[in-house]
């Protein structure tokens, strides 16, 4: 059984839709009582977080909401959140700890999510914006954008094409706009795991941007395709804090910039002895970039780099580092020959292995990482498109294999539950759709409006209860 799907690596090439994954969980042990489910009044609660705040103008939007308290009444900055899901309450719960301690309004978009056109997201950021500068003392001269994967290009096409917004971070995705875009007013923090597949992509725009006036960083972890950890979003936090003492928004703070440099060295010293070369040469270059106009603090880091990078163990580094990337993109090139060909033994046999090598400890391991989020997005396109045209014997062939290389990955799941329905098979189907939710699926207007479970005997009510 073959077919054409090259234009299906088109698609994966562009990854124009991002992975979802088990990234929903990862903020499981965050108190829950923390959450107030109240009737919103025009008087917001501080302190407690609410995750569904209706926008007054538009009574199908909302969006979740933290307001840290304050000692004086002055208006606070605001982060808007965008979760490739729709799930806001997600960073905001994820990153409140941040707030409370820079005093920033945590806003995570509950309609903005993968699927949507980018029209639909100015349409959305409007009401959520409009909406909390009726409720809340938001300062309108410290308007930042946050998003992860699909939600990372969201913020970037937001802060593009409206004025007003004072930075930006793209987690764990980029949008190409931005390298054609010039110089802007804004400034674009980039946060990358090092297993994320789209941290190549990152790489490249913050290399493009060096050739702008644009202030710009990138900011990577050890991770995968997920929201950052808190400590990596809290240098992103306290880059904006050091551009606002820059742009004389809010008082200069020396203890402030001292202890984020002692941070950061000690970061730079600890990769040192590690002997990883291009990770203290990133740090380097991250920690210059956010100090820039406090020059005391900034000359060790230009020093330091400077150093590093005529070392000649750092040219060797930079050199494998190369190649591993040469060798990461032959993989792939590979993986596209082989999508147009049915061929289960030899997807079994690579997934298998890509899920070895990513668990090993070594140079490669994040390389491989890399490759399984790029398989799972390859099959995750193939499986829908084959989905969307009923060619379904095909699907059931690329969703086994999407479940196979992403078995955490909610969609997965979901597609399986749909080609379940199409053969007539009840019990799969709730199990699958079970399985969905229990790994994060949240989409009730989805599930209750999929044609396949209406024209079935499910009780879909029944397990749309579920959706937390």
């Amino acid at each position: 059984m073959k077919t054409n799907y090259f234009l299906f690596f088109i698609l994966v090439s562009l990854y124009t839709i991002a992975c979802g994954g088990s990234s929903h969980h990862k903020d499981a042990n965050i108190d829950s009582s923390l959450i107030k489910r109240i009737d919103i009044s025009s008087v917001l609660p501080k302190d407690s977080i609410i995750p569904k705040v209706v926008c007054g103008s538009d009574p199908a939007m909302s969006y979740a909401l933290y307001i840290p308290s304050s000692k004086n009444n002055n208006p606070l900055p605001v982060v808007y959140f965008f979760d490739p899901h729709g799930n806001g309450v997600l960073p905001v719960k994820k990153y409140k700890s941040l707030a409370d301690s820079f005093h920033f309004i945590l806003a995570g978009s509950n309609d903005s999510k993968n699927g949507n056109n980018l029209d639909d997201a100015g349409k959305i950021f409007t009401a959520m914006k409009d909406d909390l500068v009726k409720r809340a003392n938001v300062n309108a001269d410290r308007i930042y954008l946050c998003g992860f994967s699909g939600g990372a290009k969201v913020a970037t096409y937001l802060a593009l094409h409206f004025p007003g917004i004072k930075g930006i971070v793209a987690n764990g995705a980029g949008l190409e706009d931005i390298t054609h875009a010039g110089d802007f007013t804004f400034s674009y923090t980039a946060i990358a795991g090092e297993g994320d597949l789209n941290m190549t992509d990152l790489a490249a725009i913050e290399n493009l941007l060096d050739k702008t006036h644009t202030r710009h960083s990138i900011i990577y972890f050890d991770g995968i395709h997920e929201w950052a950890p808190e400590t990596t979003m809290a240098i992103a936090f306290e880059g904006w804090q050091l551009e606002a003492m820059r742009d004389k928004l809010i008082p200069a703070d020396s203890l402030f910039t001292h202890q984020f440099a002692a941070q950061l060295k000690e970061i730079v010293n600890k990769k040192m002895k590690q002997n990883q070369l291009i990770q203290a040469q990133q740090n380097c270059k991250l920690a210059a970039t956010m100090l820039q106009g406090f020059q005391d603090e900034q000359n060790w880091f230009v020093q330091k780099q400077s150093a590093i990078t005529r070392s000649n163990i750092f040219q060797q580094q930079k050199e494998q580092r190369r190649q591993l990337l040469a060798k990461e993109e032959k993989l792939k090139f590979d993986y596209q020959q082989k999508f147009a060909d049915t061929d289960a033994g030899y997807w079994e046999k690579t997934i298998k292995e890509v899920k070895a090598k990513s668990r090993l400890k070594n140079a490669e391991s994040q390389m491989y990482q890399r490759l399984q989020a790029y398989l799972s997005l390859a099959f995750y396109t193939i499986s829908n498109q084959m989905i969307n045209r009923n060619e379904n014997k095909i699907a059931e062939f690329f969703v086994a294999l999407y479940k196979m290389a992403d078995p955490t990955n909610s969609e997965a799941w979901y597609f399986s539950a749909i080609l379940d329905a199409r053969n007539n098979e009840a019990e799969k189907i709730r199990k699958d759709l079970e399985k969905a939710i229990a790994l994060g699926f949240n989409d009730k207007k989805r599930l209750m409006q999929q044609p396949e479970f209406a024209q079935r005997n499910i009780d879909v009510n029944e397990i749309e209860k579920q959706i937390k």
